[in-house]
């Protein structure tokens, strides 16, 4: 007993240096790594040499130097004053994700803004930052096991154009107590907000107990969910009837939630449900009213592009505004790590399987979690496939055209290996050559990760290509401008084109929008006629 009291009294009087009880908060390898200027914005967290907590929120200072887009950030602030301090003051922190959390090393954050510490009784407060809208609810992502550090923001910015909302993320370095943790990803998280999903709060009755509520398809993991009355289903339709899904309250949490509200919205998922287990083929569709089918494809679209091993099933983010503005479910695109080729379980690697049909294999290897049936439902149903097919083909000729994802994914690399950060967040976690859970590909140094993560997304365009009936060589009339879209942009184009017949950009098939062999003022009569008509 004199033996423990006195080890007991050694630990404590280490508590004095804060980097002493660093091994408490999940430090890098190598705890040395030097910055001197970065291209990306640095992150300062001080918690003063407090063990952060994954469920109670401590109090950290927190400081972010950002001097502009294009311009050096330095770590020595003495050097180097009048640095631009983009936030500084106090944030609630705590750690956040499941698997992103345990199965890796480098930790990821939640943070809150504060008016002051929360032992002198600090509220959240809406701050900007990184130009992003004012907000009290942020995230400090850790790619870990995504080695290429590209795949969450690949994620966002492909799905962008599309969804109603997509978070903004920021690269940024990360100091905590002094240690320098590496890079991250300082982001939104899909919650209410001016800036973020508008919702309001629902009320008791009416109209306004119909919104606003964002909700989740996700493991219990000890939070208060609502189980499905209908099982997860084969690849062929046959139900599991021993698995379930279950659905988290995001926002209000469960516990703001009343009973009438409780009830109101897990009413309206189960009437969704129902309506979606009563469809099949031949019959007319009834789902349309709860659910909103192009966000459907939309999201169905991003997470088939990565083939996401967590796709549909974890982190399923959805919400629904008052019946009198949208009384329809839509999605959110989120937790994208793994995607992209990057798992070596479930399959996730491959290239050539659709991962909504992927409960069989996910079954087969005892996960408990396994992908709603609404996706079974709606692919097959002519009308929505024949509708993915429609999107696909439009996005191909836009922001999901090959050589510009190529060109998102370089830029984001670029971004991380122009000044430094890869190398030494690598330095912090040396993990090239080795393998981290779940990789399925074992990259030597970055280059090889995101050649591998070209390839891997080149073969899987092509391959949903040819499921989807892409032809690369068909023409969107009146696609002027080669968007993927028809609107006024064309026809600003094609009239600039007839007064300076410079066809840089143009697809002069696409703006033979009376189909007459040749390009002139009557083509942008019948372009502007079908934008006000919405027929040819």
């Amino acid at each position: 007993m004199k033996r423990l009291l006195l080890l007991v009294v050694m630990i404590l009087s280490l508590a004095q240096s804060a980097r002493a009880w660093s091994w408490w908060n999940y430090p890098p390898d190598n705890e040395d790594v030097q910055l001197t200027s970065t291209n990306l914005p640095i992150v300062w967290l001080d918690v003063d040499g407090q063990i952060i907590d994954r469920y109670e929120r401590i109090t950290a200072r927190m400081k972010v130097i950002h001097n502009g887009d294009g311009m050096l950030n330095y770590a020595d602030t003495v050097a180097h004053p009048g640095q631009t301090i983009d936030y500084e003051g106090y944030v609630a922190l705590r750690y956040r994700g499941s698997s992103s959390f345990s199965g890796s090393d480098k930790k990821p954050y939640s943070f809150r803004p504060l008016d002051m510490p929360l032992e002198n009784g600090g509220t959240k407060k809406k701050v900007k930052i990184l130009g992003m809208g004012k907000d009290n609810n942020w995230a400090l992502l850790a790619p870990y096991a995504d080695k290429s550090m590209v795949r969450d923001m690949l994620a966002f910015e492909v799905s962008r154009p599309w969804m109603e909302y997509t978070p903004q993320g920021r690269y940024c370095e990360l100091f905590l107590d002094g240690i320098y943790y590496g890079v991250y990803i300082l982001t939104e998280v899909v919650s209410k907000g001016k800036h973020r999903l508008d919702l309001p709060d629902p009320g008791e009755s009416g109209d306004s107990i119909t919104g606003g509520y964002i909700m989740e398809v996700n493991r219990t993991d000890g939070e208060v969910t609502y189980t499905s009355k209908y099982h997860p289903v084969s690849s062929t339709g046959t139900r599991y009837m021993n698995q379930y899904i279950n659905f988290q309250y995001k926002s209000p949490d469960y516990e703001e939630l009343t009973e009438n509200q409780v009830d109101y919205i897990t009413g309206r998922i189960d009437q969704m449900e129902t309506a979606l287990w009563n469809y099949s083929p031949g019959r007319p569709s009834s789902y349309d009213q709860y659910l909103d089918v192009e966000n459907f494809v939309d999201y169905q679209i991003a997470m088939e592009l990565g083939h996401n091993v967590d796709g549909y099933r974890l982190s399923g983010k959805f919400f629904k505004r008052r019946d009198s503005v949208d009384a329809r479910f839509k999605m959110v695109v989120w937790d994208m790590n793994l995607a992209y080729g990057n798992s070596d379980y479930y399959q996730g690697w491959r290239t050539d399987t659709w991962m909504y049909k992927n409960n069989n294999i996910l079954n087969s290897q005892g996960d408990p979690q396994l992908i709603p049936f609404w996706w079974y439902k709606l692919n097959t149903n002519p009308e929505y496939t024949a509708a993915l097919k429609a999107r696909w083909a439009q996005y191909r000729r836009a922001n999901l055209r090959e050589d510009r994802i190529m060109a998102t994914v370089d830029s984001l690399a670029n971004v991380l290996t122009a000044h430094g950060a890869e190398l030494r967040n690598s330095q912090a976690w040396p993990r090239w050559g080795e393998y981290v859970w779940p990789n399925y590909y074992v990259a030597v140094d970055y280059a090889d990760e995101v050649e591998w993560l070209k390839q891997w997304l080149s073969e899987r365009i092509a391959w949903m290509d040819e499921q989807l009936d892409y032809n690369p060589d068909a023409h969107l009339m009146g696609d002027v401008d080669c968007d993927g879209e028809v609107n006024i942009g064309d026809v600003t184009m094609l009239i600039d084109y007839l007064l300076t017949l410079d066809a840089t950009g143009i697809d002069i098939t696409a703006a033979d929008c009376d189909q007459d062999g040749e390009v002139t003022i009557s083509d942008v009569t019948s372009l502007i006629d079908f934008l006000l008509s919405g027929t040819w």
